[in-house]
């Protein structure tokens, strides 16, 4: 504990340096401010922004990447309350009170709640990723190849199977990210594969050109085609800004209980979420005293998804940290910028890695009280941000695609690859194709091909490796009980005798 603790205290010595503080400022304010825009969430945030630092210094481009994923995290609430255009799933349930609050003229401590609750959770949640991360990182050391060949076989089918409306579609986005992570030179064999002759594609899909196409292009040709069309009405802030004292007192038992269902589900793979925040909400309308404001704009229904949204946000870097393991389509894009520098996230990430990685935990503390004071006095601005017509919208995150994905190798053909996947995004979109499960499976695919070749070549080619040691059977268990279990339900759902009529 005191060489975490030590460890933790030089990582905010270097995360406080003023170069590294700036960094940190930039990053909560660009990812409010896109956050902000209507339909534009986390993941889509980071991947847009995510080719501005390929010419950074690691330490100060992960920085920087902690202030966006925060600061999008609650640009989104924003939108949110105002607007009532959720711009991810996990905002869902702060919609049910938020904009019914801002319509009753407090949108101000709607606003100022979950500004407040996000900082709450959040530094909650960065305490018990601190405490947690080394634990983890000591038990994740004993695994070998089977072992985590394992881990990723069930880290594939659970986000296939939480992230998609179905384990079918799923697991189609995924074989498709798979596939993709074929193209390049074989790395024991030396080979070509499904590069046809281009000569830009022998060193694989570049997964930051992936993740921009997918998410940003995809989405604004998506949201192009069909919400440019929709209005929303956009709600004024009327009244006080701040929250009185029974805003308070309905509020920090929330913000408290929602941190504890949201870190568990952030930490677990595919945890996501939307899980956590409905949790929260119905949590919150069984235990309030003031029921009939639940449907009306209750505080507690915004101030507990709210929190459970960041505390599980900050759970989610409990396993990429450590394990290398992406749970949510963000940590997925967070994963690429790792991989930009070189550096693989995972047990030996704490030892290699050891004044990078704690500096960026510090950082998680530094940005929660830099959105915290940032957010409140410019709620005014970011208002006005939401203003921006749609069409230019649009327009601007394509030109801002394209150019981001130009400069990481001034070459044409990242062009045409970013307008291939922008067209699939928008095709899975379309359809119903959940994206993240493809960016997961271009990432963590080449790995675990990699460690299965391992497995088998210390097992001299003996399959039953991944049966006879415990962890990876028990891994396996759990995969082909969460494939199994839908079928099973399916099967004596459909067999159960129909009730009586009358």
């Amino acid at each position: 504990m005191s060489e975490t603790f030590g460890a933790l205290l030089h990582g905010f010595s270097l995360a406080l340096a003023p170069l590294n503080l700036l960094w940190g400022l930039i990053g909560v304010t660009l990812g409010t401010a896109i956050g902000v825009l209507p339909g534009v969430g986390p993941a889509l945030t980071v991947a847009m922004l995510l080719p501005l630092t390929t010419k950074l210094e690691p330490v100060s481009a992960l920085i920087m990447f902690a202030g966006i994923y925060y600061g999008a995290m609650y640009g989104g609430s924003t939108t949110t309350i105002l607007l009532n255009t959720p711009g991810e799933s996990a905002s869902l349930a702060t919609a049910l009170e938020g904009n019914k609050m801002a319509k009753n003229g407090r949108a101000g401590p709607a606003l100022a709640t979950a500004a407040i609750g996000s900082f709450v959770a959040g530094t909650i949640a960065t305490v018990l990723l601190t405490l947690l991360a080394p634990i983890v990182v000591e038990i994740a050391i004993a695994f070998g190849p089977a072992e985590y060949f394992a881990l990723m076989i069930f880290a594939f089918v659970t986000v296939a199977a939480v992230l998609g409306r179905s384990t079918v579609r799923g697991l189609t986005s995924l074989f498709v990210g798979l596939l993709f992570g074929l193209v390049g030179i074989d790395s024991q064999t030396g080979q070509a594969r499904f590069a046809f002759g281009v000569p830009e594609l022998l060193d694989g899909i570049d997964v930051v050109v992936m993740a921009v196409g997918l998410f940003a292009v995809g989405e604004a040709l998506y949201m192009a085609a069909y919400q440019s069309r929709s209005r929303n009405e956009l709600q004024a802030i009327r009244g006080s800004l701040w929250m009185s004292r029974s805003d308070w007192k309905r509020s920090w038992p929330a913000w408290l209980r929602a941190t504890a269902i949201g870190f568990p589900f952030g930490t677990i793979p595919a945890g996501g979420t939307e899980v956590p925040t409905f949790l929260s909400y119905a949590l919150e309308k069984k235990l309030t005293k003031f029921p009939e404001e639940f449907g009306n704009g209750a505080i507690e229904g915004v101030a507990g998804p709210e929190a459970a949204n960041n505390a599980a946000s900050a759970g989610v870097l409990v396993p990429l940290l450590t394990l290398g393991i992406p749970t949510s389509a963000t940590a997925a894009i967070l994963l690429a910028a790792f991989q930009n520098y070189g550096i693989q996230p995972g047990p030996l990430l704490f030892v290699s890695q050891a004044e990078l990685v704690w500096t960026l935990i510090a950082s998680l503390y530094v940005g929660n009280v830099l959105l915290l004071v940032l957010n409140l006095p410019l709620i005014g601005m970011w208002v006005k941000v939401l203003e921006v017509p749609k069409p230019q919208l649009y327009a601007g995150i394509l030109v801002f695609a394209s150019l981001g994905a130009y400069s990481l190798h001034q070459s044409l053909t990242d062009l045409l690859v970013l307008a291939g996947f922008g067209l699939l995004g928008f095709v899975m979109r379309r359809h119903g194709f959940p994206t993240a499960p493809a960016v997961i499976g271009l990432i963590l695919g080449p790995m675990a091909e990699t460690q299965l070749r391992r497995a088998l070549s210390i097992s001299q080619g003996d399959m039953t490796v991944f049966l006879t040691r415990p962890i990876s059977a028990g891994f396996l268990a759990f995969t082909a009980l969460l494939l199994l279990a839908p079928l099973i339900y399916s099967y004596y759902r459909k067999r159960r005798p129909a009730p009586p009529a009358g």
